[in-house]
């Protein structure tokens, strides 16, 4: 998926010279092509990100189109104040692509995790947030972010879980689920976004389960949130964010005012890790690896399905 994101980026910078890239002082390796095929593209604004934010903001202002690169911990979550007032404020064309969300960045602790930025950037007004599973959303995802008229926040989480989609996606459009498979109607679906798609597809396959994805965040579709959940027995969310704010979040919203049904979010619980270690372990320890997954799910669809589910297979 990274490197889909690096070809996007160098293809839409080609085209486009208005197009710059800003980085806080990261992901050398990820721009070599880009600051080989467009060096005068390529701004390292240093370990500096919120300077970096109004830098972006300024450049918008007199015509560019920045992409702004940094950790997600940092971009957003360092530069809150600066996307809220220099960038969403006046609606400027500012892309901000926060990398490693998540338990990516697991060794480094607390400080390089991000399972909040979600919850941040639904909060503020105007800001488009997408959140691609696989390379193909990822290309998706770019091109909608540069075709916005707005600001947009990009998230990038685990990227080498592999493609949930056969194909390419057509286009992003804002607020669209994406049907990945079709199950049983009896039976609860799974709408999941970033990295847990791939968790949710391989659990839906052993259960006959619908499953969609949610590359755009915000706005979320009520239309499409609501169809999925008339073709369900409940919904089951799927996130590698805090179960508050999120997907999870964005769906219960919606489905209390529009078609009330049973809602599971799966995401990171109201607390920190308790210990340092890899992505597959802080997974275990916040209950979102497959086999956690699994146990949840199983148990939910006996909640919401007991006939239906009788027939499943642990």
């Amino acid at each position: 998926m990274r490197e889909a994101f690096s070809n996007a980026l160098v293809r839409l910078a080609l085209a486009d010279p208005k197009v710059l890239l800003l980085t806080g002082d990261h992901g050398y390796a990820l721009f070599d092509e880009f600051r080989k095929r467009c060096p005068d593209q390529y701004i390292n604004a240093g370990i500096a990100e919120q300077n970096m934010v109004g830098m972006a903001a300024g450049l918008a202002r007199v015509g560019f189109r920045p992409f702004v690169y940094g950790l997600a911990a940092f971009v957003p979550i360092r530069t809150v104040e600066q996307i809220k007032l220099d960038v969403a404020h006046d609606s400027l064309p500012v892309v901000l692509l926060g990398d490693g969300a998540g338990f990516v960045y697991s060794h480094l602790g607390t400080s390089h995790q991000s399972t909040e930025d979600i919850a941040c950037t639904r909060a503020i007004p105007g800001l488009e947030v997408l959140s691609p599973a696989d390379r193909f959303e990822m290309t998706a995802s770019m091109d909608r972010a540069y075709a916005a008229n707005g600001p947009v926040y990009l998230r990038m989480g685990k990227s080498d879980r592999g493609d949930v989609h056969a194909s390419p996606v057509d286009a992003i459009s804002p607020g669209r689920l994406l049907q990945i498979r079709a199950g049983r109607a009896e039976l609860p679906g799974l709408i999941a976004t970033g990295s847990m798609t791939r968790t949710a597809l391989d659990l839906a396959l052993e259960c006959d389960l619908s499953v969609w994805s949610a590359p755009s965040l915000k706005p979320l579709s009520v239309q499409d949130v609501c169809a999925a959940a008339r073709n369900s027995s409940g919904l089951v969310t799927l996130e590698e964010h805090s179960v508050l704010g999120g997907l999870g979040a964005a769906v219960t919203e919606i489905t209390s005012e529009h078609y009330p049904t049973r809602v599971l979010r799966i995401g990171v619980p109201d607390r920190f890790s308790e210990h340092c270690g890899t992505h597959a372990y802080l997974l275990r320890e916040h209950g979102l690896d497959t086999d956690s997954v699994r146990t949840r799910l199983h148990a939910f669809c006996q909640d919401t399905a007991p006939t239906a589910a009788a027939t499943l297979t642990a």
